[in-house]
């Protein structure tokens, strides 16, 4: 069927239009999450400060694992599971500012730093740790100017615990520490009310050596080096404080309010600001053509073959005739007959559904803002409980595909479905979190969550699967459309290029070519610690997925119903399944490229959660691929008429 130009000009021009309807209001839409907070003139601002992190060494630790400034009580927020496993720790601070009041060369504390503190000050500054702290629940950023664009800025998570240096003249390296910060408060003004929404926290830190006259009395203190009575402020770090043992080191801050245009609702907007966006867009809308097109291409192929097909097979008449006929038909006897390890099958196709069911509707809610950034560990939250939910469709669909299989045992299937794949994942994020707990972070899950989550897996999830399970199996048998023989047929010996492994893994490029953009944008978000709210494109790149996975999975079944080897079933789900291989690769491609992690136990860390995704990305598009192949070859065994 060929297709005129203006059609097919018309058709682009219609894909265009829903890509730029889809991506462009998702791309940064969000609900604001949080009721927004009126401050008056005077109100006082409690600053919270969060965990140090690190792109070196992905270990987060405690603020307060650090010599800095205390406040009289160490009060902990309360966080939400999705934080936890974060690694989140919100804590309060000894920094208050009041509302539209600056402060110049305000004395936090003084810290007498011992070998022990030193030593631990050194290797987080060696290490490239970033404070983190919050404000009216916005994260503290770092302006950084964009060399490409005059006036245009980009937000760093956080600021630098210290820097290294030398002092002119000397090639001995030394590490200054951040000791003064000075914060600018961005707020949007109702003129009507008089009061003021927070819409933007950063800072600017610096190093300075303080002195100070007389002797040190705390607050009160007469500083120098920068005096709020004299005008004198700090702009440079020119006389930097060292991190040595034995010095003190006093800790002071500035705060300056600034009134700004942004309004309290989209405040975020400048967060979630990607810096590479214009790449992303070509890179996204190239991806997309290409498969688009591949995706028609293999479609129009296939209605064309399948239809002369199955128009030539109808034909037939007489037995003679059909005897001689080779090809897909051939196999009709046997292409149903169940395969070897069919409880296995059941139990991953259960596990991929229940993967799907989640990034579904987890992508649904996204796109529509419901998981809003401001909700810190929402969307990992979401994700959990969806999992855990989605168990009931896991324990349907395996028993449904296990009863097709003339399967008894129901029960026994339930428990590998329930137990099988988060079994291993929890066996690995347990021996990755023992690692972690070794190194003293703040990312080890504690004992309680760890808890809640067995808690989750065992009273909630476990029970649902059972309980999808018999439903699945209560409903009558999936008829075969054409009656299995007895006797299995042989397979005629295959071309080279219809080799089980050299098409499986041939299957798993196109999909993982549809995805890996994306994956770039995603793992730098991880293991960069970059804001990441673009979950239009994200959405888009998903349906990509599916496409991909479900055509690449038939052309190769058909190809291989062709050849007259009937054994379909699990090189359906291998075939697109195999991505997750490609997935791994690149994983580690990045890893070497793109990361600068030194540590052993950082590097472990990386490779095993990289391996978590990758076995669940495995699972979610090998159960399409499946899927997919059993649609068609349902739909085409149907079709044709077997004497």
């Amino acid at each position: 069927m060929a297709i005129s130009p203006p059609a097919a000009a018309a058709a682009l021009a219609v894909v265009l239009a829903a890509l730029c309807l889809l991506v462009a209001p998702a791309a940064g839409f969000y609900l604001p999450g949080v009721a927004p907070n009126d401050f008056d003139k005077k109100d006082l601002l409690p600053v919270k400060v969060n965990k140090l992190t690190s792109i070196k060494t992905q270990l987060p630790y405690s603020f307060y694992s650090l010599p800095f400034c205390k406040p009289d009580t160490i009060v902990d927020s309360a966080e939400n599971l999705g934080e936890v496993l974060r690694g989140d720790r919100i804590e309060n601070s000894p920094y208050v500012f009041e509302m539209r009041e600056p402060q110049m060369c305000q004395i936090v504390c003084k810290i007498s730093v011992g070998d022990k503190e030193a030593k631990f000050l050194k290797e987080k500054i060696e290490d490239e740790y970033r404070v983190n702290m919050i404000l009216d629940n916005l994260p503290l950023v770092v302006p950084i100017q964009r060399v490409d664009q005059e006036g245009a800025y980009f937000y760093q998570h956080g600021f630098h615990v210290g820097a290294k240096g030398q002092y002119s003249g000397s090639k001995d390296e030394k590490y200054f520490i951040h000791n003064h910060l000075s914060f600018t408060v961005k707020y949007h003004r109702d003129e009507l009310r008089d009061v003021s929404r927070i819409v933007a926290f950063e800072v600017k830190p610096y190093s300075v050596k303080h002195e100070y006259e007389g002797q040190w009395n705390d607050k009160k203190t007469r500083l120098t080096t920068c005096d709020p009575h004299a005008k004198r402020i700090i702009t440079s770090s020119d006389s930097p404080q060292e991190v040595e043992a034995g010095k003190d080191i006093v800790f002071t801050y500035d705060v300056d309010f600034k009134e700004s245009d942004i309004k309290w609702a989209s405040r975020w907007d400048s967060y979630l600001l990607m810096t590479d966006d214009q790449i992303h867009w070509f890179s996204i809308v190239n991806s997309l053509m290409i498969v688009l097109f591949l995706s028609g291409m293999v479609a129009m192929i296939m209605l064309r073959t399948l239809y002369r097909d199955i128009s030539k097979y109808n034909q037939l008449e007489t037995q003679e005739e059909a005897q001689e006929e080779t090809g897909w038909k051939l196999v009709h006897g046997d292409v149903f007959r169940p395969p070897a390890n069919s409880d296995w099958l059941c139990v991953y196709v259960g596990t991929g559904v229940q993967f799907f069911g989640m990034m579904l509707v987890t992508m649904v809610f996204a796109v529509l803002g419901f998981l809003s950034p401001s909700n810190r560990g929402g969307l990992m939250t979401a994700m959990l409980l969806l999992w855990v939910f989605m168990g009931l469709l896991a324990g349907y669909s395996s028993s449904r595909l296990y009863k097709l299989f003339k399967g008894s045992e129901w029960k026994n299937i339930t428990l590998r479905t329930a137990f099988t794949f988060p079994g291993s994942v929890f066996a690995i994020f347990f021996f990755l979190n023992i690692l972690i707990w070794g190194q003293k972070s703040s990312g080890a899950v504690p004992f309680t969550t760890m808890f809640a989550l067995v808690l989750l897996w065992f009273g909630i999830s476990v029970p649902l699967v059972f309980v999808g399970s018999f439903l699945g199996f209560k409903k009558p048998a999936i008829e075969d459309p054409v009656k299995t023989n007895k006797i299995p047929r042989q397979v005629p010996e295959q071309a080279w290029y219809m080799n089980p492994i050299f098409s499986i893994l041939i299957g798993g490029i196109l999909p993982f070519g549809a995805v890996f953009i994306e994956l770039f944008f995603i793992l730098t978000s991880i293991w960069l610690h970059q804001f990441y709210y673009i979950f239009g494109f994200l959405f888009l790149v998903f349906l990509i997925l599916i496409v991909t996975c479900a055509e690449i999975s038939i052309v190769l079944c058909y190809f291989q119903l062709c050849s007259e080897d009937y054994l379909w079933w699990w090189r359906s789900y291998l075939t697109s399944g195999s991505s997750a291989l490609y997935l791994f690769l690149y994983a580690t491609f990045y890893f070497f490229t793109k990361l600068e992690i030194t540590k052993f136990v950082s590097a472990v860390l990386y490779f095993g959660y990289m391996l978590i995704v990758s076995y669940s990305f495995f699972a979610l598009t090998g159960t399409i691929g499946f899927y997919a192949c059993f649609m068609f070859t349902r739909l085409i065994y149907s079709s044709v008429k077997i004497e």
